[in-house]
């Protein structure tokens, strides 16, 4: 056989290896392409709420006892995140009711997460609280533990009383905000000088004021 017979028949054999390589590294390519978009979706379903729920109003109970009234433009749930949560990130109004269904005192915050495990609620942003005694408390951070019934904030807070404002650095009180501690005070004066500047109030410095009502 000549060297134009043996070209002629080997050609054919280097372009069907040529063409099978491509096609594998094309395979190989688009399988490790596949790959990703399943692991990220596995992945990407821990931050997807198994609940989305809008304008609501709601009554939540405890041992059959009404306990709470919630009102949120949105709520989510989401039972796969660690810690899992519900989410309330375009604000909430929430009521806590007595025994006798009255109510104990208003929350009200711009967003709020709630963490069922743990049964403890974070308020962030312009959190406001009025209880029975139509004291208002304001605050940017606030945690409830339902667990300990206790309720705390390490930042500034503002307290409205009947015929005086309080104002200091971290606070706690019992879930009905009846019996509270400011730990450090930073003034107290009488409603009337509200709108002064704080050097010409009566305003005094103190480092723990406790409330018993």
């Amino acid at each position: 056989m000549d060297s134009d017979q043996r070209q002629s028949t080997i050609r054919p054999y280097g372009i069907t290896i040529a063409t099978v390589a491509i096609v594998m590294l094309f395979l190989l390519s688009a399988c490790s392409k596949t790959k990703q978009p399943i692991t990220d979706a596995i992945t990407c379903r821990d931050s997807v709420p198994i609940m989305t729920t809008r304008d609501v109003s709601t009554y939540i109970s405890d041992s059959g006892v009404v306990r709470y009234k919630i009102i949120t433009d949105e709520w989510k749930v989401y039972d796969r995140l660690d810690p899992s949560k519900w989410s309330f990130e375009e604000g909430i109004y929430l009521e806590k009711f007595n025994n006798d269904l009255s109510i104990a005192a208003v929350i009200v915050a711009d967003t709020a997460y709630y963490y069922d495990k743990q049964e403890l609620w974070e308020l962030r942003g312009n959190v406001h609280i009025e209880n029975e005694q139509d004291e208002q408390f304001d605050t940017q951070l606030l945690f409830w533990n339902q667990q300990t019934k206790k309720v705390y904030s390490d930042l500034f807070i503002r307290i409205r009383q009947q015929k005086r404002i309080i104002t200091g650095v971290g606070f706690t009180s019992n879930q009905e905000f009846t019996n509270y501690t400011i730990k450090q005070t930073q003034g107290i004066f009488p409603i009337k000088e509200e709108t002064r500047q704080a050097a010409d109030t009566t305003a005094v410095q103190s480092d723990t004021i406790s409330i018993v009502e």
